[in-house]
């Protein structure tokens, strides 16, 4: 029986989060240190779900700003999903974790369709599931897509990975070094005051389906570990303010 705080997560990584300091591309050193992390997790019996963003490869605003048909530009983005989600399959596995990849958008070659029932059966089984490409749809991001799945899914929480930001800043701390750190924001905060934690569609799918998400820097290696033991981490949104801590 698993001592951790939470029964089943959702891990969302962007595509950037990927590339490490190269920007663009895939650093294999890096999926490698997240598919550990990940491991760590698996091994407290937490059961553990992944929304990978494309933006290492390819990010379709930016196309579509330079004239490029927006639906077309976002279903590349939806391909790349696909190729980041099969890499950190490929390195969990290499660590004995077993893995499934879901797609919203069909390629039974390389991965199965998103069925929601298969993808609950896959966690109970202490599968490690990534969901890729997205909804399926354009014009909907993957922040758009964790806070989705979580509903879906019915995990406790989503736990939204930064790279070397370690929680939700009233501005970017690397530029302005006086800006203030948040331990708990309402999910209504974080739309009020315009921050860009995740699009204002996802906090309001977590805010409609009282999901709680916890905004943390996962170059810290066993953050996610600690966050799902009970550790207070970065910043949380939503959940039991009382609990977590307040700003």
């Amino acid at each position: 029986m698993s001592a951790s705080k939470y029964k089943r997560v959702v891990l969302k990584l962007s595509g950037e989060a990927l590339a490490g300091e190269k920007g663009f591309g895939i650093d294999l050193d890096i999926v490698n240190l997240i598919a550990s992390q990940i491991k760590s997790v698996v091994e407290t019996r937490v059961e553990v779900a992944v929304v990978v963003g494309g933006g290492n490869i390819w990010r379709g605003a930016p196309a579509s700003a330079r004239g490029m048909d927006r639906a077309t530009a976002d279903y590349m983005g939806m391909l790349a999903t696909v190729i980041n989600s099969m890499a950190l399959q490929d390195a969990l596995e290499k660590l004995d974790v077993p893995t499934r990849v879901m797609t919203a958008i069909e390629m039974r070659e390389v991965a199965e369709p998103y069925i929601r029932r298969r993808a609950i059966s896959h966690l109970e089984k202490e599968r490690v599931v990534i969901f890729a490409s997205g909804t399926g749809n354009p014009y909907f991001s993957t922040d758009t897509t964790a806070a989705l799945r979580a509903a879906e899914i019915d995990a406790d929480i989503i736990l939204m990975a930064k790279r070397g930001v370690d929680g939700v800043y009233d501005s970017d701390p690397r530029t302005n070094p006086g800006a203030k750190k948040f331990d708990y924001l309402d999910y209504i905060d974080v739309l009020n005051m315009g921050l860009t934690v995740m699009d204002s569609t996802a906090i309001s799918l977590c805010m409609d389906n009282s999901i709680p998400i916890n905004v943390f820097n996962f170059n810290v290696f066993d953050n996610i570990k600690r966050i799902v033991s009970g550790e207070k981490i970065g910043t949380l949104i939503g959940g039991a303010k009382n609990d977590e801590g307040s700003v």
